[in-house]
């Protein structure tokens, strides 16, 4: 029956931690998620429902927000709850409904309820986003329940937009649900919800067919509920190991299956490894792969470093996680870290040591065996490879032994001969004096053992032990100089002195290990606190790169280069500690190849292990900064456990440097751009209003000379009509720099009115009037279209910028479409569409498309000054939307314009008129083909 761990006391620094963290969450509140995978699934009823089931229970619950989106049956859940009053805020022009903080922290019910976690705040809020509200609340211990849909999780962001296609805007930390102290899964199968879809119950008819060929799709959906499923679980998983934290267990809580392997320098430890993975596999088992590092590493040879290594790299290959541990025994520290990672099962291999060593020095395996306690140990037989591990390497031989020390031998005999002479002297001054003691002699030898373990180390010592009683026995134990006892006593004697100086020397050669692990550590922290005090006080790349060559090269004994990349992405030697360094094509394509794939690689790796040094990518927050290069006498000595952990330190702190110097960069950069911004502006508002009035004069001249009756040569008349069409150009072209100049400054105040869509682009449809003829329009506007509140005459420069946009840069004759529709996952907001079928938008210019006199690549035969499209983001932002466009999908041609208008509240009811009878009923909608 295996044995339990004697140490079941809690560590005291952790209890201590555990008291203090439980203070701190007695005074905050407590957070409730409701938890789904999308919209529809019920989290706003679930929270209403459990507020209620509160309430009833006379718990003091206040709703602070909450969106029914016009589902009765939520609607219901309302009625007989508080709610507080909502806050308004004037947004340009606009009445917001915002959760109102303040009222809520004056009012500080027991609970309160608070929809849509992720939703952002309206401009000049105290904070940018509800969960953030959230927060204040739950530091001034107020309880809250709140909702939350899979797709805002900011680490889900980009794989939900690869699942529907559709990018998500509103985010919020992943730390925020996870801190959350309970989370409840709201769930619907994708059938379900598609039928409640369908029904009506989420969307309003119209919208749910809309919203079922897009994110509501089955596929959709089924993805989406895999993941709110995973991220439950995950927490659930993370739950368990808090709750083994607060308990402070020591046993292990089998709710997972986790798999430890043990790794060691022996060859058979290949199939010990194989093994643990086909276990992983078949159990769907995270696996981890560990190595205890003790004080005698050092004492093993190179070729059982190697064998390491490769051991190390097997596992990584095989996928598992690796992780080096230190400590004096390999048992103990293998099985608290099992505990501590809630590991059920530990593989480890046989040992093939001899039976008498096992008999007198109890195994690592046999140590497992007894301390695991509810852990299973697997014991697997190892067997050396009798192939390759990898092309190109030899085959897998036995490891060898490090060489013997003869000199240690040596001075441990040279040693006890002195113990001898000064003990003979002794016995010979004693005998005289006191007769025939031998305790003290005894202590001479116990000296000189303690000595050799302290300086040779643990052989050495069990060497001098045994021969230290070996000497006292012949040379002052009767009869002398004989190794033989007349006196039976003796034989007491020897055992306890054998015993005796075996416990020295071990505790001996103990302490040196623990000294010698201390100076290692102490020099490690040394070095790493002088780089980082250095790289502290470093701005520029040129400090930071003299820096960080002269301390890798010092901790490591190696040439060290760095290099960067350039703004297509190339890598180029920026710092070198040997100019020759990596100035090859092959070295850098190395070095390319790592900074890529973000994985080590070259000399003493399985990856490109022909370069001359070793390449360590410079991982930072957002991605690869560049690639560190060292080359090494033994470059396999880097890879080893103890190198690579330090490594990787020095490179951690590399890469904060060089990440910290290129944000001060971009923070310079961005102060010197708005500064020119500003000035710009300014120089623009200025010259254009000195123009203003030249350019009327010019222009009503010109005009007043093409009226006047007396007749005028034909050439004179065309000189004539060129001025008053180029005066004309030019004062449109003042105008525009006017207008983005009030726009930018948010000099413009929105006049905002509620009015169809469908008049507003009537209205930019007569203005074109001239330059659509000939051209194919087609307007699509649904009937149930709702009324925008906007300013018209701004929506309708957009609209005329778009469409003489389309018009520049589309064949004559090819087709123009408008169309709007409002968004099921967003239903306050109008999303307007203008299509054409021209080149399309290359690649890469989605964006500068809408900076100010930017012209792309089909401009150059264009006559413009690249503001319209600057003018149109300026206003559709003002309004609070957004503008994009985005070339149309095969196998059409041409792009599409989108852009939004969000909506601030239901627009008025406009009462019924009835109309007279003899004039038929018009529409004031139309999804017909329009052509003007």
């Amino acid at each position: 029956m295996p044995i339990e761990p004697k140490e079941t006391r809690p560590d005291p620094d952790a209890l201590l931690a555990h008291v203090k963290e439980e203070e701190a969450r007695q005074k905050r509140g407590k957070l409730r998620v409701f938890f789904g995978a999308a919209a529809g699934v019920g989290k706003t009823y679930g929270m209403l429902s459990a507020g209620r089931e509160k309430a009833a229970e006379e718990v003091d619950v206040v709703v602070g927000y909450a969106e029914p989106h016009a589902r009765p049956e939520t609607e219901m859940l309302l009625l007989g709850i508080e709610i507080l009053p909502y806050r308004e805020v004037d947004y340009r022009g606009t009445r917001l409904k915002e959760f109102d903080l303040d009222a809520a922290l004056q009012r500080k019910p027991q609970l309160i309820l608070v929809d849509e976690l992720a939703h952002t705040n309206a401009p000049g809020s105290r904070h940018a986003k509800r969960w953030q509200d959230v927060e204040e609340l739950l530091e001034a211990g107020i309880n809250v329940y709140t909702t939350l849909n899979v797709q805002h999780l900011e680490s889900l962001n980009d794989v939900v937009a690869q699942i529907s296609g559709i990018i998500v805007r509103e985010t919020l930390p992943d730390a925020i649900f996870e801190k959350a102290d309970e989370v409840e899964l709201v769930d619907l199968t994708p059938d379900e919800l598609l039928e409640r879809l369908s029904e009506g119950k989420v969307y309003v008819p119209e919208q749910a067919g809309f919203a079922s060929q897009n994110f509501f799709r089955k596929p959709n959906l089924v993805a989406l509920r895999e993941l709110a499923l995973r991220k439950t679980a995950e927490r659930v998983g993370d739950q368990v190991q808090a709750a083994r934290q607060e308990e402070f267990a020591r046993k292990v809580w089998p709710t997972a299956e986790r798999i430890l392997v043990c790794i060691s320098p022996s060859p058979s430890a290949a199939r010990v490894i194989r093994t643990a993975k086909r276990m992983a596999v078949s159990l769907h088992a995270e696996w981890i792969a560990a190595y205890v590092e003790t004080p005698r590493f050092r004492e093993r040879s190179p070729a059982e470093r190697d064998q390491l290594l490769r051991n190390f790299s097997l596992a990584e290959r095989l996928g598992a996680q690796t992780v080096t541990l230190s400590g004096l025994n390999p048992a103990d520290e293998i099985i608290n870290y099992a505990r501590s990672r809630n590991a059920s099962k530990i593989v480890a291999g046989k040992s093939d040591r001899p039976w008498w060593r096992d008999l007198l020095f109890r195994s690592n395996v046999d140590q497992l065996l007894r301390k695991s306690g509810e852990i299973d140990i697997y014991v697997v037989r190892g067997m050396a490879s009798a192939r390759p591990e990898t092309a190109g390497k030899d085959f897998v031989r036995p490891v060898e032994g490090p060489p013997i020390d003869w000199k240690a031998y040596q001075w441990t005999v040279i040693t006890l001969l002195i113990c001898t002479a000064i003990a003979w002297g002794m016995y010979l001054a004693v005998r005289r004096r006191e007769g025939n003691d031998l305790s003290n002699l005894i202590m001479i030898y116990l000296v000189g053992v303690t000595v050799v373990a302290a300086r040779y180390g643990r052989i050495p010592s069990v060497v001098a032990a045994v021969l230290s009683v070996a000497l006292f026995d012949f040379m002052f134990v009767p009869p002398q100089f004989r190794l033989a006892v007349s006196d039976a006593q003796y034989l007491v004697t020897f055992v306890v002195m054998l015993g005796v100086a075996l416990w020295i020397g071990t505790q001996t050669v103990r302490i040196r290990e623990q000294a010698d692990a201390s100076r290692k550590r102490e020099r490690r922290t040394e070095a790493l606190y002088r780089m980082t005090d250095d790289l502290a006080g470093t701005r520029g790349w040129a400090d930071i790169g003299r820096v960080a060559v002269k301390h890798l090269a010092e901790a490591f004994h190696a040439q060290v280069v760095f290099l960067l990349p350039d703004r297509a992405g190339r890598l180029a030697v920026r710092t070198a500690s040997d100019p020759q360094l990596a100035r090859s094509e092959a070295e850098r394509a190395v070095a390319q190849w790592v900074f890529e794939h973000r994985q080590i690689a070259g000399r003493g790796t399985d990856t490109l292990p022909a370069a001359q040094a070793l390449y360590v990518p410079l991982a930072g927050s957002q991605g690869a900064v560049g690639v560190a290069g060292l080359q090494a006498p033994q470059p396999a000595q880097l890879l080893a456990p103890e190198p690579r952990q330090l490594l990787d330190a020095f490179l951690n702190q590399v890469t904060l440097a060089i990440e910290r110097d290129q944000l001060a960069q971009e923070a310079r950069a961005a102060q010197v751009q708005v500064e020119t911004e500003k000035l710009r502006s300014s120089l623009l508002s200025s010259v254009s209003h000195d123009l203003r009035t030249p350019l009327a004069v010019i222009t009503g001249a010109s005009s007043s000379l093409l009226d006047r009756p007396e007749p005028v040569g034909s050439t004179q008349r065309e000189l004539i009509q060129t001025i008053h069409d180029e005066g004309d150009r030019l004062s449109r072209l003042v105008g525009n720099l006017l207008d983005i100049t009030r726009l930018e400054s948010g000099a413009v105040r929105l006049n905002r009115q509620w009015q169809p869509l469908e008049e507003i682009i009537g209205s930019a449809l007569h203005h074109l009037e001239s330059q659509l003829a000939g051209r194919s329009l087609q307007v699509h506007l649904p009937p149930d279209l709702p009324m925008i509140q906007v300013d018209g005459v701004l929506i309708e420069q957009v609209l005329v910028n778009l469409l003489e946009n389309a018009l520049k840069y589309t064949p004559p004759g090819t087709e123009i479409q408008i169309s709007a529709a409002t968004d099921p996952l967003v239903p306050h907001e109008v999303v307007v569409s203008i299509a054409d079928q021209g080149p399309g938008i290359t690649p890469g210019e989605e964006e500068r498309v809408f900076e100010k006199f930017y012209r792309g690549a089909a401009a150059a035969t264009q006559r413009g000054a690249g503001l319209g499209l600057p003018i149109c983001r300026a206003i559709v932002q003002t309004h609070g939307g957004r503008i994009w466009v985005e070339n149309q999908p095969a196998p059409a041609r041409g792009a599409i314009f989108r852009f939004t208008l969000p909506q601030q509240g239901p627009p008025p009811e406009v009462p019924d008129l009835p109309l007279p009878a003899s004039d038929p009923p018009t529409r004031s909608r139309t999804d017909e083909s329009t052509n003007p």
